[in-house]
């Protein structure tokens, strides 16, 4: 139960299902409610496929590549360090030529990645997996706590005009920043495990 937990807030904190579902409003507004679910169907079933596959497959990758798991995780922590570092310090930027119309499919870019299944989550995916597989626990509790996740992302994409109208944008802002605390806080202790993985 407390993997589960940890796992779940680590990835509601790096999706940010409702601070993702105000951008999901903004490039589908004035769409058609069939488009708008479409979008948000296609875009989790695409991003849990995509963040399953990394969980189960990734670190085969790395020995592929001949990259070290600690140096994966030093590279990896600093990564979602910087991405915590922006949700902290930096205002959402207004999303620019992205407006969509309804023949377009969103639903990979910029939906799946680089919004819920971009970088910095597919990073914490394959370092996750990884310490659960050399700690010789179930890849169970991942498996929920992704799937989880992107249900909440769905329920939340599915609501996001309600959404926007019952949390607002400086709420969310507040509420982004205190969670990117958390999340650098994540990241440091995987730099912190690589270092230590690299030097004993």
């Amino acid at each position: 139960m407390e993997s589960l937990l940890n796992t779940l807030l680590a990835y509601f904190v790096i999706v940010d299902p409702i601070g993702a579902s105000l951008i999901f409003n903004a490039l589908t507004n004035g769409k058609s409610n069939a488009y708008c679910r479409k979008m948000a169907i296609r875009s989790i079933l695409l991003s849990t496929t995509l963040v399953l596959c990394f969980g189960f497959w990734g670190n085969n990758l790395l020995e592929i590549l001949g990259i070290q798991m600690e140096s994966f995780k030093i590279a990896g922590g600093l990564l979602i360090f910087y991405a915590a570092f922006g949700m902290i310090t930096k205002p959402d930027k207004a999303i620019d030529g992205l407006q969509a119309n309804e023949r377009d499919d969103i639903s990979v870019f910029p939906l799946s990645i680089p919004l819920i299944a971009g970088p910095g989550c597919l990073t914490l995916t394959i370092l996750q997996f990884s310490s659960a597989s050399e700690s010789n626990t179930s890849f169970i509790p991942l498996i929920i706590a992704i799937v989880i996740i992107y249900f909440i992302t769905l329920i939340c994409f599915l609501f996001s005009k309600k959404i926007v109208t019952f949390v607002g944008q400086t709420v969310n802002d507040v509420f982004k920043r205190l969670l990117g605390v958390l999340l650098a806080s994540l990241a440091i202790q995987f730099v912190a495990d690589g270092i230590k993985g690299l030097l004993f």
